[in-house]
């Protein structure tokens, strides 16, 4: 295959894609290089369509190489990479949800997109660029793929859009977006920001237009350039939109038509408007029995098809209710919220609880504090950091009424849980302020839509009732959209639950405060929505997100002023970064002796920061005594009590001076001298070992040691008569 390349500038960095060099055996494969940053995509179609499954067989795969930073594994057992990282997850599922809705929705051969990261400059996210593969990879293996697409990631800083910006630059600012679409419209939106107006938010939807269309029509440069040939395919009998010909389309065709001429209005209905999750599963499995049923002896029906055709008229009838009727399963409007109902404080060890239930869906969420050492060191490709907040997420298989194998977390759980975390990182507070490593666990304990935002809305009231002084409370919500493609007409609606979410267009989940947003993720069905439709969506959804917040502060107005009796209690104080040597002591024997009698933990950084956490307030208290003593240096003019602990006599025996000691280890010397204004001989005739003795600290020599006290200063002078 011969070689072709395209290239331009975006955000004053070189971008270029490359094809006809690697992987010439994949259907479509391409190099995208940023910057220094280098992401390869390979994409290939399987040859014939699965004919057992109900659903688009779409694999993502996005890979972290550790050459690519030039770095090798710290890990000493394992150097080869294994189990893909948390943002190797989320970055895979940023591709699929940007890609899949641009795939015919009855193909039913395996697509498989791999996108590695071949070379990382630590400054540009390889994100963006793995998107831009991918979608060209895609269009240049001629798969039935309704591109090109790109990417444009934006950071704020100063009230100013910054596009694609750096490590960097993303941290500092305000807001961390990616929107994915064509040339007009969106398909994708993944935000974090820290409470930022949704008028600036949609201000960053239309700056992406630009660089989205820039890189869309450098993809089009390439295909215009190679001329990819379109593959042959065919589409399963499963589905229901056919784009065949002949014969098979006669049959599917045939199938639905003969499902519709059997199935009523009436018994529709009486699946659409089950009175709740468990009467809908019910009632969705008699319907799915009478139509298998009353085909079962027709061979040419097979009973997946007859499952498909099915749940196509359903959909059907649950969209021509909302857009014709406005009338919602549940008999809410369009802009209603489901019935909310919260309480916190329901576990008796932990250190924080709350249970958050919105209609049938409902998030057991439970607050961890911990010390600083029970941080997450994230070892990543490119970057390395501790992680002292974080969310976890879990979705057990009885949250849904079934059964299936427990396995270590999901795709899904993961990314649900980054959602919920990045919605609230924005009010969890300084470590200065708090300085507690958070652990946030969202057990979701029933489901029926929206649980992400359940488990957004359950850890803002578990938070508040572990007493972490977060800035702001959190509320979440989902918004959705059912649309007819051909009038243009639709409808947005506040709260989805499962079955508008299957039947819809779009989940909108967004979170924020009463300031502005703070967590966004966009999934699409349709092929892309105007700016118009997003900025009501998220208007509306702001209107939501209010009314479940003040619902959630009637369970907890604010954050509890104190600690749960089982947390950790935090002492912090600052030594030299030379004392650090002492505090730890040779092979770590003053620091093990302290936490053996105490029973604390202690962190302690290069900075000379130490943290104490405690389980009693007196221990942890008694720890930092310690330390204290360890650090102490005398400063002049300082006055304290001490200990004589020894007499200092010369080498003829004349006593010289008496040793004061205020710490163990901590000394000075008082000289004869200064013990009285009158001149004595004898030490012992102002104090003896063992005696308590008021002193002044008047010189310290550092170079030499050595500390002078004064026992006369502390002492009214004498007068004379």
């Amino acid at each position: 295959m011969e070689n072709y390349k395209v290239e331009t500038e975006l955000a004053g960095r070189k971008l270029s894609i490359e094809t006809g060099k690697l992987a010439l055996q994949a259907n479509g494969s391409v190099t995208v290089r940023y910057g220094d940053t280098v992401v390869f995509a390979a994409a290939t179609m399987g040859k014939e369509p699965k004919t057992d499954i109900d659903f688009f067989p779409l694999t993502v795969a996005y890979e972290e190489k550790w050459y690519a930073s030039g770095k090798i594994s710290m890990s000493r057992f394992i150097k080869r990479e294994g189990r893909p990282t948390d943002n190797a997850i989320l970055t895979s599922r940023l591709i699929d949800r940007s890609i899949r809705p641009l795939f015919p929705n009855n193909l039913r051969n395996e697509v498989q997109v791999i996108c590695s990261v071949l070379s990382s400059d630590g400054e540009n996210d390889p994100a963006v660029a793995a998107l831009l593969a991918a979608s060209t990879a895609l269009m240049m293996g001629g798969l039935p793929f309704d591109g090109p697409i790109a990417a444009a990631s934006f950071g704020l800083k100063e009230d100013k859009l910054i596009i694609n910006p750096s490590y960097q630059e993303e941290e500092e600012g305000l807001l961390s977006l990616t929107v994915s679409g064509s040339k007009d419209t969106i398909v994708m939106v993944e935000a974090s920001a820290k409470e930022v107006p949704e008028e600036k938010i949609l201000e960053a939807f239309a700056a992406a237009q630009e660089p989205i269309e820039k890189m869309v029509k450098l993809q089009e440069e390439l295909l215009a350039k190679a001329k990819p040939k379109k593959l042959e395919f065919t589409v399963s009998e499963i589905g229901n939109e056919t784009i065949t010909m002949g014969d098979e389309t006669f049959r599917v065709l045939k199938i639905k038509d003969e499902v519709e001429n059997y199935i009523t209005d009436t018994m529709l209905d009486e699946v659409v408007f089950a009175e709740n999750k468990a009467s809908y599963d019910q009632k969705i499995r008699d319907l799915y029995e009478s139509v298998t049923d009353k085909f079962s002896q027709v061979e040419e029906f097979p009973k997946e098809s007859l499952k498909a055709a099915t749940d196509k008229l359903l959909k059907e009838r649950l969209r021509k209710h909302i857009l014709e009727n406005e009338k919602r399963p549940d008999g809410r409007s369009l802009k209603e919220v489901r019935p909310i109902s919260a309480e916190t404080g329901l576990l008796p060890r932990t250190h924080g609880s709350a249970v958050f239930q919105r209609g049938e869906t409902q998030a057991l969420t439970i607050t961890t504090l911990g010390s600083k050492s029970a941080g997450q060191t994230v070892d990543q490709m490119d970057k390395e950091y501790i992680r002292h907040y974080m969310h976890h997420y879990n979705f057990p298989p009885y949250s849904t009424g079934e059964c299936w194998p427990l396995r270590s977390a999901s795709r899904r759980e993961i990314g649900h849980g980054y959602l919920a975390e990045r919605a609230l990182k924005a009010v969890i507070p300084k470590w200065e302020d708090f300085p507690y490593t958070i652990r946030v666990v969202t057990e979701i304990m029933g489901s029926s839509g929206s649980t992400s935002q359940a488990a957004v809305c359950g850890s803002t009231l578990s938070l508040m009732d572990a007493g972490v002084p977060i800035k702001s409370p959190v509320s979440g919500i989902a918004m959705g959209l059912i649309m007819d493609q051909e009038s243009g007409n639709y409808k947005i609606l506040t709260d989805i639950k499962e079955l508008e979410d299957f039947c819809g267009d779009l989940d909108f989940k967004v979170a924020g405060t009463k300031q502005g947003v703070t967590a966004l993720q966009m999934d699409m069905k349709v092929k892309g929505l105007s700016l118009e439709i997003l900025k009501e969506a998220l208007e509306q959804g702001k209107e939501g997100r209010a009314f479940i917040l003040a619902e959630m502060l009637k369970a907890l107005p604010e954050p509890k002023k104190e600690l749960s009796e089982y947390a950790p209690r935090a002492i912090n104080l600052q030594i030299k970064p030379d004392q650090i040597r002492d505090v730890i002591g040779s092979g770590g024997k003053v620091i093990n002796g302290i936490i053996e009698e105490t029973g604390v933990e202690i962190d302690i950084d290069d900075d000379g920061s130490v943290s104490i956490y405690a389980k009693d307030a007196k221990d942890g208290q008694k720890a930092k005594e310690m330390i204290e003593q360890i650090t102490y240096e005398f400063t002049p003019g300082e006055i304290f009590e001490g200990k004589v602990t020894r007499i200092i006599t010369s080498p003829n025996g004349g006593e010289v001076g008496a040793i004061v000691e205020k710490f163990p280890g901590k000394d000075g010397m008082v000289h004869i001298s200064e013990l009285a204004f009158r001149r004595i001989d004898k030490i012992s005739e102002i104090c003896k070992v063992g005696d308590t003795l008021k002193v002044k600290v008047i010189d310290v020599d550092p170079e030499r040691g050595r500390v002078s006290l004064s026992h006369k200063a502390t002492l009214e002078k004498p007068t004379r008569s």
